[in-house]
């Protein structure tokens, strides 16, 4: 499930999630949830007929694994087969057909039907009733134009036997300069919620206008997101709470941030001759500390501002912020901050145990929250008095955890993971929230790529994904 990221602009923005709930692998956060774990979010990359076809051709997987735990999922939960068929149309065009094939489902039929039935039929003639049941397949259409050397426009249709409308999704990537402008359309549009539970709104519109990403210096990020139509529970999943920040309305988002990176320590030793190391971007020992600092504001127009103007609304304290509110608007600005710490041994250059990467990261996303906390918190041991439980919580950052560790060769080990302090949770405040649990084959010739094979157990989903330039 995001980007297995070690290197990220703070946990404010809505990246898509990786998800095999539906056959091309992507959902998108709820605007305002908690943030999800690293292993789980993803930026821009290869789409997911792109990466079938390189597992395929290049790594010699003639089908390839995903599992889904879900009450619903893309044709029913349980372990899926996916194989691509790619159709190129000259250097700027090429077809995709992704085909996905129930296993669990097919199984789990044909097991019912030779318990059930006399022994008229063979075991082979059962499996080939049921490989004509069409709620089995799953296929996605995608096409991929290269407009200019700066514009790609991606078209997808995904469907199933099961589902009376497709989903549908238009992407254009534009590259400026400094700048990466996506515009997106989706029908349905799927999201997640901070519980795990998925939702289709029935059409999602999307801009996203971002600098680019750099080690140190200012950046600015701008999204405009509308929904129409009542959101819908995603097939066959417990009934749960609508989040009014899916529901009908405009939602608009803008952030400018500083980011600054100091190593603390970084190896000059030389690293062996001759060898490249498994990936180019875990080659070096270091140890270096990031901060950001920025500022944002936020405008919601429709029925989506209901949950805008309660985010404090419980706390037993008096807090300030910047907002304005209408009938059906909303506005408020505050700031954020984010710090962490990378720290890693070897060069990921030896066969055996040459690669050690820790990484840690707090997320402070209110900076009114914070200081309001912190004042009172400090007038409450001025004035002798029992701290307020809440003004403690509000100064408590969100806090994600990733630890690495190489194997043998090319593989490695690795675990992200969220940690939530609950004050009110007297017999144990601190907790582990979402882990994610991944092994990486490092694509040395690739010079930075990885197969990466990961397990949410929240989520009981597990997926292989190729990976580009994270570190």
């Amino acid at each position: 499930m995001n980007k297995l990221r070690w290197a990220m602009d703070g946990g404010f923005w809505d990246v898509d999630m990786s998800t095999p709930v539906t056959i091309n692998g992507l959902a998108r956060p709820i605007p305002g949830h908690p943030t999800i774990p690293l292993g789980l979010s993803r930026g821009s990359r290869l789409s997911r007929p792109k990466q079938i076809d390189f597992f395929q051709k290049f790594m010699y997987m003639p089908f390839v694994p995903s599992f889904s735990g879900a009450g619903g999922g893309n044709s029913g939960g349980g372990l899926f087969l996916q194989r691509v068929f790619s159709f190129p149309f000259g250097e700027n065009w090429f077809a995709t057909l992704l085909g996905q094939f129930n296993v669990q489902k097919f199984a789990t039929a044909v097991k019912d039907d030779q318990l059930n039935q006399s022994n008229e039929y063979s075991l082979l003639d059962t499996m080939g009733k049921h490989l004509h049941v069409k709620s089995l397949y799953s296929l996605d259409l995608c096409s991929e134009m290269l407009l200019t050397g700066d514009d790609t426009l991606q078209v997808s249709v995904e469907a199933n036997a099961q589902d009376k409308v497709p989903r549908k999704k238009a992407v254009l990537h534009h590259k400026f300069a400094r700048h990466n402008l996506t515009l997106e359309v989706a029908s349905p549009g799927l999201f997640v919620d901070h519980r795990g539970t998925y939702w289709d709104v029935p059409l999602t519109m999307a801009l996203d206008l971002a600098s680019v990403a750099s080690d140190t210096g200012p950046s600015y990020h701008i999204c405009i997101n509308e929904n129409v139509g009542d959101p819908k529970i995603f097939e066959d999943q417990p009934n749960s709470e609508v989040s009014a920040n899916i529901l009908p309305g405009l939602h608009a988002k803008s952030a400018f941030s500083y980011k600054k990176n100091i190593d603390l320590w970084r190896s000059n030793a030389p690293k062996m001759k001759m060898v490249q190391p498994y990936d180019a971007f875990l080659s070096n020992p270091h140890v270096s500390v990031s901060g950001i600092l920025g500022a944002v504001v936020s405008a919601s127009l429709g029925e989506n501002v209901a949950e805008a103007g309660v985010k404090n609304g419980s706390l037993d304290f008096n807090h300030f912020n910047l907002h304005a509110r209408g009938a059906k608007s909303f506005i408020s600005a505050d700031t954020f901050a984010s710090v962490s710490l990378s720290a890693q041994h070897g060069n990921f250059q030896r066969l055996f145990l040459d690669l050690t990467r820790f990484y840690a990261r707090m997320d402070f996303p209110s900076g009114s929250k914070l200081i309001s906390g912190a004042s009172h918190l400090a007038n409450d041991l001025y004035s002798s008095q029992t701290p307020n439980i809440d003004a403690m919580q509000a100064i408590c950052p969100s806090a994600t955890l990733s630890f690495q560790q190489q194997i043998a060769g090319p593989i490695s080990f690795r675990v992200d993971s969220g940690v939530s302090i609950d004050l009110k949770n007297k017999e144990w405040p601190v907790s582990v929230k979402d882990p994610v649990f991944a092994a990486e084959y490092a694509l040395q010739v690739l010079g930075s790529a990885k197969a990466t094979a990961w397990y949410s157990p929240k989520q009981k989903e597990f997926m292989i994904e190729l990976r580009f330039f994270e570190k």
